[in-house]
């Protein structure tokens, strides 16, 4: 029989899901699913997750970000609320988290509104002119003159960068913020809007703690110098991308030799010719040679004879920062390096560092150059969770280099937000006002969700830090170690306003597209596409 409505115009083995039930709900239980896996993980005393992935590496974090790009999620609707976290990682570096948890409560206080009767477009509508009075309000809490901020200022920085890391490493903040302040300011460019996260490096080297920790201005290569000099000081450097090897002097062509003679005499020349090439380097001023690719044997012992220090790094992203470093050129074959190819660094040293031998270069006086965070940790899962905090601080310089405005943080902000905006949904006469004063109410779960992670009475705070709002103290969050609330002011505990703003937006436009979808259309059949039907036509 020949199918009838839908299913006469698609391929058998498809999928068609519409209405409400099928398609609305189910969206939003998928987003609501993985905001659950999330939400925990919010806040200074959220819980790590295990997570294997498809190539069953094992991470261990409370890095949203890491979570569900690791996931690999499938549900369409779950992958805009990943896609909503992503943005945000790449537009701000943190606060994906909070874009995924918010995006949750929000699909959950929409489902309740459709089970009252609002339409879809209604719900929409309300949310729309919700976050847009948010993003008035959240203008309003900008605590004043802080958007006009030293960003060479080590206190200034180390406040603002304090909670983005202490979400990742509760603790450990007061260590990592002045690493990192210290890397970023060090690597500042004359104009603050061009800070490129790349120049702040992290090595990671398994042994010791976290105080043993430091900032290196310069580079450290995870290998050891491929020669006997282990130590130099003050020296030009000469960059080959291509390597220091024989190579160099092949040339393509047959050669025929009749003799012992001959053949001794050619390898003799090619011998003349590679140590003519090594000393022509030397001739220029360079003392350190970085080679991109192999060093040949005959080429390390001339290297050694015209007292050379030879590196090799072999990644061409590390052989880039390395120019960038020392201000050399990469050239691409052995040949005498003119001066302004040279680079310069005021020491190269290997040092061996809890056991692994890693080559320092380091360059004081070059102006923003590149720095690196030595990490020390005692496992290599919980190196990776220190460099994602070092990562999320970077990040969050980055962006207080464009915008420096802060807001109060210990979830202040979002109590007054929700305050706010159950007093202006009272002032809407439409539907939609039941859509504003839902959105209001989702901002609870920030206190909320902070609260328990903590184990902490979440009803109760939540009630105390409304009264203290209601009597004007806008500024009162929540003191997770003492479990009251108190001023966010006198905790020093500020979010940066781009951040927040980012994340809330991102939030609510994935929320609203999720809601618009009224129908899902699998045209192909799970399992990738069917094996063709024998036959020519459609057996009747």
């Amino acid at each position: 029989m020949v199918g009838y409505g839908i299913q006469s115009m698609l391929k058998d083995g498809h999928k068609h899901l519409s209405g409400l039930d099928e398609a609305v709900l189910k969206n939003i239980g998928a987003g609501r699913e993985l905001s659950a896996i999330t939400r925990t993980s919010l806040g200074p005393n959220g819980m790590n997750k295990m997570v294997i992935n498809h190539l069953d590496k094992l991470f261990i974090t409370n890095d949203a970000a890491t979570i569900v790009n690791e996931l690999d999620v499938q549900h369409p609707a779950a992958k805009l609320l990943v896609l909503a976290a992503r943005a945000q990682q790449e537009e701000i570096g943190d606060g994906a988290n909070l874009t995924i948890s918010f995006a949750g409560e929000l699909l959950e206080k929409a489902e309740e509104l459709i089970r009252m009767g609002l339409h879809p477009s209604e719900i929409i509508i309300g949310y729309t002119k919700a976050i847009n009075k948010t993003l008035e309000i959240l203008d309003d809490l900008v605590e004043k003159g802080s958007e006009n901020m030293d960003v060479r200022n080590k206190e200034e920085v180390v406040l603002r960068m304090k909670s983005a890391v202490a979400s990742k490493q509760f603790g450990q903040e007061d260590v990592l913020c002045p690493l990192v302040a210290d890397a970023c300011i060090q690597v500042c460019p004359q104009n603050p809007a061009n800070f490129n996260v790349d120049n702040v490096r992290v090595a990671k080297l398994v042994g010791g703690g976290l105080h043993n920790s430091s900032v290196v201005r310069g580079m450290v290569l995870k290998n050891d110098a491929v020669g006997s000099i282990k130590k130099v000081e003050k020296v030009k450097v000469a960059v080959f991308a291509g390597g220091v090897d024989t190579s160099a002097t092949e040339t393509k062509g047959t050669v025929l030799i009749h003799s012992a003679e001959q053949l001794e005499n050619y390898a003799k020349t090619e011998e003349a010719k590679v140590e003519e090439l090594i000393k022509s380097v030397a001739d220029s001023g360079a003392k350190v040679i970085v080679s991109g690719a192999a060093v040949g044997d005959m080429a390390l012992h001339f290297c050694e004879r015209y007292k050379l220090m030879v590196l090799k790094v072999s990644s061409k992203f590390e052989l880039r920062r390395f120019c960038r470093t020392t201000g050399a050129i990469a050239l691409l074959k052995l040949s005498r390096p003119n001066v302004d190819e040279l680079g310069y660094a005021d020491s190269v040293s290997v040092e061996e560092i809890g056991g692994a031998r890693v080559t320092v270069v380091k360059n004081e006086e070059g102006g923003n150059s590149v720095a690196t965070v030595v990490l020390r940790g005692s496992t290599d899962s919980i190196l990776d969770d220190l460099e994602r905090a070092v990562d999320d601080g970077v990040n969050t310089y980055k962006s207080m280099c464009r915008d420096s405005r802060i807001i109060p943080g210990a979830a202040a902000t979002e109590i007054e937000l929700a305050k706010r905006l159950k007093e202006f949904s009272l002032k809407e006469t439409g539907l939609d006002q039941y859509a504003i004063a839902k959105f209001g109410e989702s901002f609870e779960m920030v206190p909320r969700t902070l609260s328990e992670n903590a184990g902490l009475g979440a009803m109760e705070i939540i009630s105390s830090l409304y009264a203290e709002h209601a009597a004007g103290n806008v500024k009162v969050g929540i003191d997770l170690e003492k479990g009251a609330c108190e001023d966010a002011s006198i905790m020093k505990i500020w979010d940066l306003y781009v951040t927040k703003s980012f994340a809330l937006k991102y939030s609510a436009d994935a929320v609203c597209t999720v809601l618009r979808v009224d129908q899902i259309i699998m045209a192909k059949p799970a399992g990738g596409p069917r094996p063709p039907q024998q036959g020519g036509m459609d057996e009747d």
